[in-house]
């Protein structure tokens, strides 16, 4: 008997631990390649043409299977792998 109440004190106490992670619906995350990538176009926006060049570079570095390394080559002028 006292252990079917622990059992279900546990399995009570536990419950709203595993439901839900406290994020919302839907909720997207970026992958790293992405993350650079953006990174990169706020670097240019911003007139930072050093930045902007050298996170595109580190993007194909790190991830040169991404879709964002095809993007970054291209706007690098680089040739496609």
């Amino acid at each position: 008997m006292t252990r079917t109440l622990l059992l279900a004190a546990a399995l009570a106490l536990g419950a709203p631990l595993q439901c839900g992670s406290g994020e919302s619906e839907g909720a997207r995350y970026e992958t790293p390649p992405e993350a650079l990538y953006e990174l990169a176009q706020r670097f240019k926006e911003q007139g930072d043409d050093d930045g902007h060049r050298k996170t595109l570079e580190f993007l194909i570095e790190r991830y040169p299977n991404s879709r964002f390394a095809v993007r970054a080559r291209n706007e690098l002028g680089g040739p496609e792998p």
